[in-house]
């Protein structure tokens, strides 16, 4: 029985990752609309110029330059916004980020369970890492295969 449990929580724990990573997939693809108009409307709106690569020399100099150009963009992109427009990318950004903390949350859980497996059965440690990178590429490849298989679907409808 101890067994079943150990392969029950490491099973649990890995579709743990894999729901947020899919559910994530399905709503920031519903945002795909939101997302067009965003991009349309900061279109017009040059990068900032980029920091020399000399300030290398000077790290912490260069990245002071870097993030305070990086804020005064994001402030020319939200200045220039309409509110439908700013409210639909804080939305957006609001989702992404609350998914990934639910998928890192699962994933810290199925790393542990991963661990507990390897330790209750006696295989050797070399196996948690290998097995967390095979789960994980498993589970991502899960939503990437069923969003392809939507796609084929959506696209052999219109051609009807």
């Amino acid at each position: 029985m101890h067994c079943a449990a150990l392969w029950f929580g490491f099973l649990g724990a890995w579709l743990l990752v894999a729901g947020p990573i899919y559910q994530a997939s399905i709503e920031l693809q519903s945002e795909d609309v939101e997302l067009d108009r965003i991009r349309a409307a900061t279109a017009d709106i040059p990068s900032p110029p980029r920091v020399s690569i000399w300030w290398w020399l000077l790290p912490p100099v260069r990245m002071l330059l870097t993030r305070r150009r990086r804020k005064r963009h994001q402030r020319d992109i939200v200045d220039r916004m309409s509110d439908e427009d700013l409210f639909a990318f804080t939305s957006l950004r609001n989702k992404s980020l609350g998914w990934m903390l639910v998928a890192l949350g699962g994933f810290l859980i199925a790393a542990k369970e991963t661990y507990e497996l390897a330790e209750g059965l006696e295989w050797p440690m070399w196996v948690v890492p290998v097995l967390v990178v095979v789960m994980f590429a498993f589970a991502v490849s899960l939503t990437i295969a069923q969003n392809r298989r939507d796609h084929e679907m959506t696209e052999r409808r219109r051609i009807r």
